[in-house]
């Protein structure tokens, strides 16, 4: 049997009461964001959501992720002995730059973690300039960054 000493039990209760039963909202999910290479790769931490519930849309610039985490136990539980995971909705908003393509993102959910694949926009990416010369007829390519951000 779980035992736990929790001296503020009952006032954990008359709190949790108070702020819409026991469904606890989940504090921020953890994220990483980094490039690598073509794109931008984000990781979420999503333990214990199902990948069914979760909804990613775009509008203009703005990507937002949002989840369910339900309760595992059903109604005929007689006593709750503790309950520490948080339950409810979240949702994360991220801006993306003109630089990236939101028209082909990618999603994938595997073990807990939700990651999105944002490549870059081909106008963002470097690309080589034709230079001609006037006088010789010569042309060189020379490499030149775009200049979109």
């Amino acid at each position: 049997m779980l035992m736990r000493f929790d001296p503020f039990r009952d006032l954990d209760r008359l709190t949790q009461n108070l702020w819409g039963g026991d469904v606890r909202r989940l504090n921020g999910v953890p994220m990483d964001a980094y490039r690598k290479g073509s794109e931008f790769l984000v990781h979420f931490d999503v333990p214990g959501i199902d990948p069914d519930s979760i909804e990613l849309t775009v509008e203009k610039n703005v990507l937002t992720v949002s989840a369910e985490r339900t309760r595992q136990w059903g109604d005929d539980v007689e006593e709750i002995v503790v309950s520490e995971r948080p339950v409810g909705t979240f949702s994360r908003q991220l801006f993306l730059g003109e630089t990236l393509d939101s028209e082909h993102i990618q999603a994938a959910c595997q073990n807990g973690v939700l990651t999105l694949r944002i490549p870059v926009a081909e106008a963002a990416k470097p690309r080589k300039v034709e230079i001609s010369s006037s006088g010789d007829n010569q042309s060189t390519a020379i490499p030149a960054q775009s200049t979109s951000s």
